[in-house]
């Protein structure tokens, strides 16, 4: 009875330290992803999904760690303090990574954001005659309001 009970404990621990950890991705993702996505939608979406995926990983180790066998010598109480340990591990890893993966998509939505706003900028410039002209951008030279008849010879 007494491996029920240690294993029991262990399952419930783990899963609220889970439960908990993925609220917090949750609750404190969401602000991130709204910047990262500029649509509350999206962002919400891809906020609820990480959670989901967060959550599967996680419960799907702990499944995993709560059959491992730990030495025979060590006591229930070592035995359950143990595997929360591996858990917590591996939800901080989890957590990690998924911290990684938001932060990859911020940075490639601003690398966006800056390569678009440089090809606006380029275009603008090949654009508008007189815009963003070399040495001030001050009136046409007098050579540039000459018809080709009255430009000087060669």
């Amino acid at each position: 009875m007494e491996g029920t009970a240690s294993y029991l404990t262990l399952v419930v621990i783990g899963i609220l330290i889970t439960v908990g950890v993925g609220q917090i991705l949750l609750r404190s993702g969401q602000p991130f992803l709204d910047d990262v996505f500029q649509n509350k939608e999206s962002a919400h979406s891809i906020n609820r999904l990480l959670v989901v995926l967060f959550h599967l990983l996680t419960l799907g180790v702990l499944g995993m760690i709560s059959v491992i066998d730990v030495p025979a010598d060590a006591g229930t109480a070592q035995t359950v303090v143990f595997k929360i340990g591996v858990v917590l591990l591996l939800v901080g890893i989890a957590y990690g990574v998924s911290m990684l993966v938001l932060l990859r998509i911020r940075e490639r939505r601003r690398q966006q954001a800056v390569s678009a706003e440089i090809d606006q900028k380029l275009a603008e410039q090949r654009r508008g005659p007189g815009r963003f002209r070399r040495g001030g951008g001050g009136p046409a030279p007098e050579s540039e309001a000459r018809t080709p008849s009255e430009q000087p010879g060669d």
